[in-house]
């Protein structure tokens, strides 16, 4: 994880916003800082208050395009194969 003195506010972007960037999941960008890989650091209120936005957390996008590239899909759903002789 780096210092958070390093990122600069433009930096700073919604968790959608990062998605689409990298082309990472939102789900596996959250899991990152979750375990602390990554920083999240708190909207500005007055960005999202009462326009509906349903995203309030905001990532380093530095920060999540160094881990993005080193990001493999799981394939974790594919089915397995049986290779037992009939």
């Amino acid at each position: 994880m780096e210092d958070v003195r390093d990122f600069y506010p433009e930096d700073l972007v919604f968790g959608n916003e990062a998605s689409a960037a990298t082309g990472v999941p939102l789900p596996v960008i959250r899991k990152w800082a979750s375990r602390g890989l990554i920083n999240r650091f708190a909207g500005d209120p007055r960005q999202y208050s009462g326009q509906g936005h349903e995203f309030k957390t905001m990532y380093a996008l530095p920060e999540v395009e160094r881990r993005a590239a080193t990001y493999k899909p799981n394939s974790a759903k594919r089915p397995k194969t049986t290779s037992r002789a009939a």
